[in-house]
C-alpha cells in the first residue's frame, strides 16, 4: 500500500465524529485515520470502499464512548472496507443494489428482464 503520509501518524480525536462528518473526499477519510492505501486501488472501488465503511459503521452502537476509542474503532473499519476491494472486485461484493440485482448467478426475477444494450444496437444494426 501506499499513500502521500505516514502510517504512523496519530489520528486527532478531539470532536471525532464532528470532523468526519465534514468529510467528502475518500482521501480525507484515509489521511484523517491515517489508513494508507494504493490509489490504484482506491481510483477503482472508492464508492464500494465507503460503502462498505458505511455498513460496518452501522452496525455500531457509538453512544457512551469515548472520540479515542470510536476513532480506533472507524479506522478498523475503513481498513476492512478496503481491504474488502484490495483483494477481490466489487462485482465479488456487490454492496450495491444495482449490482446485487443484475448478478448473473441469481435467476431474473419475474417481470423484470434485463437486456444488455449492446443486444439492442444489434437489433437496429449498430454495434
Amino acid at each position: 500500500m501506499s499513500s502521500d503520509f505516514a502510517n504512523s501518524r496519530p489520528i486527532e480525536v478531539t470532536d471525532f465524529l464532528a470532523r468526519l462528518k465534514g468529510l467528502s473526499a475518500a482521501e480525507e477519510f484515509f489521511a484523517v485515520l491515517g489508513v494508507s492505501y494504493d490509489p490504484k486501488v482506491l481510483n477503482v472501488s472508492r464508492l464500494h470502499i465507503m460503502r462498505r465503511m458505511g455498513q460496518y459503521l452501522a452496525e455500531v452502537d457509538f453512544s457512551d464512548l469515548s472520540d479515542r476509542v470510536i476513532a480506533a474503532r472507524v479506522r478498523i473499519m475503513l481498513e476492512r472496507a478496503y481491504e474488502d476491494f484490495a483483494t477481490s472486485s466489487p462485482l465479488t461484493h456487490r454492496v450495491f443494489k444495482v449490482l446485487r440485482d443484475h448478478d448473473p448467478d441469481k435467476p431474473a426475477t419475474p417481470g423484470r428482464t434485463f437486456v444488455p444494450f449492446d443486444s439492442v444496437l444489434t437489433l437496429f444494426g449498430q454495434e
